[in-house]
């Protein structure tokens, strides 16, 4: 009771500072938790003219239909190989990179690598997927063209359907590798040079230092970016697999976004894909409450 009574008039001295709160209190309800009121309709038959209390209820027959579907197998395959070989490959890139640069004794030479690593995060996804078509392409790219001079034939990259899964990460890394570095950098930034300077007293060359002293001191900063990556395992974004995606790759590049939105939005099937939104977002969740105990029970680092 007592404390009670203490943050209550902690709240009334700091009482203005409250009010900054109160813009981000209506954002995130009106924007993200009033919404949740229509996830009924992923265990209804939806239909806009009834409305969401009058629209005839199914129970979990929006599920079932995705689980009996010809494709539900390979979508969920595709969703989860994608995710999995960008967590596994792209994941330590970042670290790498931002190893290199923190031990880079060239300031301009560092400056300069980061800012080309940085840039790339920038471009939209519809610019990215048009440099891909163009670089790979198989009249004019400059891949097929260097190709060409080794004496192979011309390649069409994007037609074939085992390509896609490292056309996909492979630009995946390269656009972003450089705006996660900079969250390592940022945390290499704060390690002890004592530490380092006592490795160099006992001998210890510059792989052991990054071994024993910069991992272990960035461990928290890598296992939360672990966690927010892994807790989307089940999740592809949108808009860059269906830029990518044509009719010859489609049996690779179908995945749970997509397939959401074509019976969604096109077809408008609105339960449907409500439902199966539904059951992504419960499985991320599951993921992320499953490898975040699973990381404080190995490193003692969590996100809570």
């Amino acid at each position: 009771m007592q404390n009670h009574r203490v943050l209550a008039k902690r709240i009334i001295k700091t009482r203005e500072l409250y009010f900054f709160l109160i813009p981000a209190v209506l954002f995130y309800t009106l924007f993200k938790y009033w919404p949740i009121y229509g996830l009924q309709i992923a265990f209804r038959d939806f239909s806009p003219v009834f409305g969401f209390w009058k629209s005839p209820w199914v129970g979990l027959e929006n599920f079932r239909r995705f689980f009996t579907a010809a494709n539900w197998s390979g979508i969920i395959r595709n969703t989860l190989m994608i995710n999995f070989f960008g967590l596994v490959v792209g994941f330590p890139v970042p670290i790498i990179l931002a190893i290199m640069l923190h031990h880079t004794g060239n300031k301009l030479f560092r400056r300069t690598v980061q800012m080309v690593t940085y840039a790339p995060y920038f471009i939209s996804s519809v610019v990215l997927v048009g440099m891909i078509y163009v670089l790979f392409s198989p009249s004019s790219g400059i891949v097929n063209t260097l190709l060409g001079f080794a004496g192979v034939k011309p390649v069409f990259f994007m037609g074939h359907k085992e390509l896609f899964l490292p056309m996909y990460v492979g630009s995946g890394i390269w656009q972003g590798a450089g705006w996660s570095a900079v969250v390592y950098i940022a945390a290499l930034s704060g390690v002890n040079p004592e530490l380092h300077e006592s490795a160099l007293i006992d001998g210890a060359n510059k792989f052991q230092r990054v071994w024993h002293v910069d991992i272990p001191s960035i461990l928290p900063a890598i296992v939360t970016m672990f966690l927010l990556q892994a807790g989307n395992l089940f999740s592809v974004g949108f808009d860059k697999v269906y830029l990518m995606q044509n009719p010859l790759n489609l049996s690779a590049s179908e995945v749970i976004s997509t397939f959401t939105y074509k019976r969604g939005i096109l077809d408008g099937d609105f339960s449907f894909s409500t439902a199966i939104g539904f059951m992504e977002s419960t499985i991320n969740f599951l993921l992320l409450a499953f490898f975040n105990r699973t990381a404080k029970l190995i490193s003692g680092s969590s996100l809570w």
